[in-house]
């Protein structure tokens, strides 16, 4: 049996990681958790050396708050599914 190997084509990952299209999916996907964590959240989208990534942060001190006695952005991240 012949097992061929395999070259990763690794800039090529790091391009489709940093696309138009990957980005938008993030951000989609970071305003959908941002969204149901309630007022005062928000995502943040930036392109990294190698891929794409969105944060969601909590904006406000009443986000904070929220966050710290509830657990918002973890118990949200579905909603990013």
């Amino acid at each position: 049996m012949t097992v061929d190997k395999i070259k990763w084509n690794m800039s090529g990952f790091r391009q489709l990681r940093k696309s138009r299209e990957v980005m938008s999916d993030l951000i989609k996907r970071g305003a959908a958790i941002a969204g149901a964590s309630g007022a005062g959240y928000e995502a943040s989208p930036f392109t990294g050396k190698n891929r794409g990534r969105v944060s969601v942060i909590t904006a406000t001190p009443e986000a904070i708050e929220d966050n710290a006695a509830r657990n918002s952005l973890v118990n949200n991240l579905g909603a990013g599914r």
